[in-house]
C-alpha cells in the first residue's frame, strides 16, 4: 500500500466532508495564537510551554473517555515524534520572528505544504498532478504576498531566514508523524502525549534561554490560558481530520492561518489591511480551494 493509499483510506462521504469542515474550524482557531503569543508576557520557548501546560490535562480528560482498545498508558512512537517535531516548530518559530523580518518569518514558514507534497513525491513516489502543484504554488504564492505587503521591520538576517525556513521542515514532518499516529489511535491521545513530551522540552528550552517563564501580568497568564484552549480545539480538530484526509491536502488548507490572523490583526489592533494583502488573502484561499478540487478528482479517478 503507498503512502497515499493509506493516508486517504477508504471514508464515507459524509466522513470526508466533515473532515474538511473541521480542519478549516482547527486552521482557523490557530489562527488566533500570533495575537495571543503578542499578549503574552512570557518568552518565546516559555510562551509555548504554558500553552501546552494548560492543553494537556483537558487532553487527558479527553483521553480517557475514548475507547477502551486504545490503551491511555502505550503512546504510539509516532505520537512522541510528534510532540518532539512540535517543540522544534515552537522554538525555531518564535525565534526565527525575533532574528528576521515578520514578513520572511510568514513566507518560510509557511513552505510546509510544498515540504509535504516533495516528501510524499521522493519517499513514497507519490507524484503529484499537475493541478494539485499548481494549487499549492497559488497558495503559497498568496501568503508570501500578504505578508511582503506589510513591509520590513529592520531585523532580517541570514540566521532568522534559516530558523524561519526550518520551522516548515518541523511542521511537515509534524503533520507526517501525527497522519501515522491517527491510524491507530484517537486525536486526542496522540495530542496528549505529544503534549506531554513537547511541555518539558519548551521548559528547559525556555530555561536554557534565560527566559522570562512566568507571565508577568493577569493579561498574560489569561493569554497562556487561552493558548492552552486554542491548541485543545485548533490541532486537536486538524489531528482529528489528519485521520481522514491526506495528509498533502490537508497541509495546503492549513494556510489559511495567516489569513485569519491578518483579518484578526485587522479587526483587533487596527493593522491596516490594503489592497495587496486583500489579493494575497484571495490568493491563498483561492489555492487551498483549487488544491481541494484537485484532491476530490484525483481521488474520484482512482
Amino acid at each position: 500500500m503507498t503512502f497515499a493509499d493509506a493516508d486517504a483510506a477508504p471514508k464515507p462521504a459524509e466522513g470526508q466532508g466533515a473532515a474538511l469542515a473541521m480542519l478549516f474550524l482547527g486552521a482557523a482557531i490557530i489562527g488566533l495564537a500570533p495575537i495571543l503569543v503578542r499578549l503574552s508576557d512570557a518568552g518565546p520557548a516559555a510562551t509555548g510551554f504554558w500553552r501546552l501546560a494548560f492543553a494537556v490535562p483537558l487532553l487527558a480528560a479527553m483521553s480517557l473517555r475514548a475507547p477502551p482498545g486504545d490503551r491511555f498508558l502505550r503512546p504510539p512512537r509516532t505520537a512522541l515524534a510528534a510532540g518532539v517535531f512540535f517543540t522544534l516548530d515552537l522554538a525555531f518559530w518564535h525565534y526565527g520572528i525575533a532574528h528576521t523580518t515578520v514578513a520572511n518569518a510568514t513566507v518560510l514558514t509557511n513552505l510546509t505544504p510544498l515540504v509535504v507534497m516533495l516528501f510524499a513525491w521522493i519517499a513514497f513516489g507519490e507524484r503529484p498532478r499537475a493541478a494539485f502543484a499548481a494549487a499549492v504554488v497559488m497558495a503559497i504564492c498568496g501568503a508570501a504576498l500578504m505578508a511582503f505587503s506589510k513591509g520590513g521591520d529592520g531585523r532580517q538576517s541570514l540566521l532568522g531566514d534559516a530558523l524561519s525556513l526550518t520551522t516548515a521542515l518541523w511542521y511537515a514532518f509534524y503533520f507526517l508523524a501525527i497522519t501515522v499516529a491517527r491510524r491507530t489511535s484517537t486525536a486526542s491521545r496522540v495530542m496528549f502525549w505529544s503534549g506531554m513530551v513537547g511541555a518539558p522540552l519548551l521548559l528547559v528550552a525556555a530555561l536554557a534561554m534565560g527566559e522570562n517563564v512566568l507571565p508577568l501580568t493577569l493579561g498574560g497568564w489569561l493569554a497562556c490560558i487561552g493558548l492552552g484552549l486554542m491548541h485543545v480545539g485548533g490541532q486537536g480538530a486538524i489531528a482529528w481530520s489528519l485521520g481522514r484526509l491526506p495528509t498533502a491536502t490537508a497541509s495546503v488548507t492549513v494556510l489559511v492561518q495567516p489569513v485569519v490572523a491578518a483579518i484578526l490583526g485587522w479587526l483587533l489592533f487596527r493593522e491596516a489591511l490594503g489592497p495587496w494583502q486583500a489579493l494575497g488573502g484571495a490568493a491563498t484561499l483561492g489555492g487551498v480551494a483549487l488544491a481541494q478540487i484537485a484532491g476530490a478528482r484525483r481521488k474520484a479517478q482512482a
